[in-house]
């Protein structure tokens, strides 16, 4: 089953929450999940400590440069999905581990500096492209985004869109709830309320739906 990498050499991204929303989602819809923290600040086995794990979630925690591409093939077996959260960096960790994606999330917020910086993530798969000689299936997530989206946001959609580049939507909203996960631990069914809840899940769920689509061919 598919490999999901998430990575931007950006720290302050989005990608933990990515990642775990994602994770969490697929599991509740059936999936097996494995997910790998290759971050050195831990996100993800620090949101695996705060609660139990939610049903068909495991976490790997402290996955270095050496172990990612066995990792990844340990866990790449039928009817799991395995999603790497990286380090906030552009390393040859990342490298390998985008060598190994079906997918790669580059998220972002929609800022100028994030954009910039976040192609950077973009040019780290043309170049693994070129090495294996073969595409790898990309796509731009916009995180923490407003209710009204600012005109420096769809500008900055508008170019990504404009240069071939896959934008998934709906972006992943500002969110008492997807901050409040990572306190909390579990996923958006378990936790304590924060904020609109029926709206976050209703956002995640979107979101995860949308990647899902792009595993099976659909979009």
């Amino acid at each position: 089953m598919p490999t999901i990498v998430v990575a931007s050499p950006k720290g302050g991204a989005g990608k933990s929450t990515t990642a775990v929303l994602l994770g969490t989602e697929l599991a509740r819809g059936g999936v097996d999940v494995t997910m790998l923290d290759c971050d050195p600040n831990r996100s993800l086995s620090l949101w695996a400590e705060r609660a139990d794990l939610p049903d068909r979630i495991s976490v790997q925690s402290d996955v270095g440069e050496s172990g990612i591409v066995r990792t990844i093939k340990a866990f790449d077996a039928d009817g799991q999905v395995v999603i790497v959260d990286l380090e906030g960096v552009a390393s040859r960790l990342v490298s390998r581990a985008i060598s190994q994606a079906d997918l790669v999330l580059t998220p972002m917020r929609a800022t100028t500096l994030d954009a910039t910086i976040g192609a950077r993530a973009l040019e780290l798969i043309a170049e693994e492209e070129e090495a294996l000689d073969r595409e790898i299936p990309h796509a731009v997530v916009f995180t923490m985004t407003k209710a009204i989206q600012s005109k420096q946001h769809k500008g900055i959609e508008a170019s990504l869109r404009g240069q071939g580049i896959d934008v998934i939507d709906p972006p992943l909203m500002e969110r008492a709830a997807f901050s409040g996960i990572f306190a909390f631990g579990g996923d958006l069914h378990s936790m304590p309320p924060q904020g609109n809840m029926d709206s976050a899940r209703a956002n995640a769920r979107a979101f995860a739906m949308e990647v899902y689509k792009r595993l099976t061919g659909e979009v």
